[in-house]
């Protein structure tokens, strides 16, 4: 083990978990402080309400690859379920799009934006291909299917504020769950070379490269629960 198990392992996530988690890690000798470093609100435009009203009424294939755009676009939508095949990431997210729209709507997942992109291109569907996505989405996804000449309109439906808090303490882990916020993070914060980082993703571990050379733990799965066990199963 890297660390004393004698003394109660520190851990920050960067997002609240839920609070069945942090009781789980507390009994396995796990205290999990929990500050976020990023927060996303809805954009409040007539012209986006006008893009996600016209979406509603055509049978397109829609992309997710953030819950945040989901919990948006339902809210739109309210109760109504439009006529969209639709591909995303795994876990949270899908159990999201499920939740809003149903699960026949689903045509396929991935655990990352790559993967999605790729599967996008296997199956090739057919009509009006939509990105819901936030104004700090990353390029993958589109790069991907604009190099396979796969046209793509994106609809930018929230925004992501960096919140840059300054972090004393030190943390036996840190947990992150997207690029944006590990950029928040290092914007202000070093960390020593004995920390590890948990990433959600291969994109989110990638961005910690850019700042960290310290050893990284990637889940196995999207999702914050999926990434909080991993955790726990690292140092237990």
């Amino acid at each position: 083990m890297p660390f004393n198990m004698q003394n109660r392992i520190q851990i920050l996530s960067t997002r609240p978990l839920h609070e069945t988690l942090l009781q789980e890690a507390k009994q396995a000798g796990i205290d999990i402080d929990e500050l976020s470093f990023i927060e996303t609100s809805p954009i409040q435009s007539l012209p986006i309400q006008r893009e996600i009203d016209e979406a509603f009424q055509q049978s397109i294939t829609a992309v997710f690859t953030s819950m945040n755009a989901v919990e948006v676009v339902a809210d739109q939508i309210k109760e109504n379920k439009p006529s969209w095949k639709i591909y995303c990431i795994g876990t949270t997210t899908q159990q999201l799009v499920g939740n809003y729209f149903g699960q026949d709507a689903i045509a396929g997942t991935a655990n990352d934006a790559s993967a999605l992109a790729k599967l996008i291109i296997e199956d090739q569907p057919k009509g009006k291909l939509i990105f819901f996505c936030g104004d700090q989405r990353r390029d993958e996804l589109p790069e991907i299917l604009q190099q396979n000449s796969i046209l793509l309109k994106e609809i930018i439906v929230y925004q992501t504020t960096a919140l840059k808090h300054l972090i004393k303490k030190q943390y036996e882990g840190i947990l992150f769950f997207s690029p944006s916020g590990v950029e928040s993070f290092f914007s202000n914060n070093q960390l020593t070379n004995k920390t590890i980082l948990f990433a959600i993703g291969n994109t989110t571990a990638k961005e910690i490269k850019k700042y960290s050379n310290n050893q990284i733990v990637i889940s196995d799965e999207p999702g914050k629960e999926n990434l909080a066990r991993k955790m726990m199963a690292y140092f237990n």
